[in-house]
């Protein structure tokens, strides 16, 4: 069922271009502007989907970017953790007798080369 036709008034240059087109596809310009308008109405449509589609997309590439942020925060801590223990089981074995803070310090190096070399930087 098709609706009663308007009257669509167009510019001298898109006329041009309607005949051409209606010329180059063998259609009349009314079956060829019926054409242009439905693809109108597709683009508008498919448009609005896209919009929503990409608001979809920015907000599940935020999420994985919180994500991944936090398992950035949990690998620091395991290697820093790991930097600590090798640095008092190193000084254990070795029987040295220096303080805490030596060895902590000792392993905040640690960790820092570490994660330089894991990130592809100089520390």
């Amino acid at each position: 069922m098709s609706a009663r036709a308007q009257t669509v008034r167009l510019s001298p240059a898109r006329h041009r271009t309607l005949s051409g087109l209606a010329g180059q596809r063998g259609l009349s310009e009314y079956a060829m502007l019926a054409r242009i308008v439905d693809a109108g109405f597709v683009a508008v449509t498919d448009g609005v989907a896209r919009e929503a589609d990409a608001r979809e997309i920015a907000v599940e590439v935020a999420a994985i970017a919180e994500r991944l942020a936090d398992v950035e925060r949990v690998l620091d801590r395991a290697l820093f953790t790991a930097c600590a223990a090798y640095a008092y089981a190193r000084h254990a074995a070795l029987g040295t007798k220096k303080p805490d803070e030596v060895i902590a310090a000792e392993a905040r190096a640690a960790f820092v080369r570490q994660r330089a070399l894991a990130m592809e930087i100089e520390p």
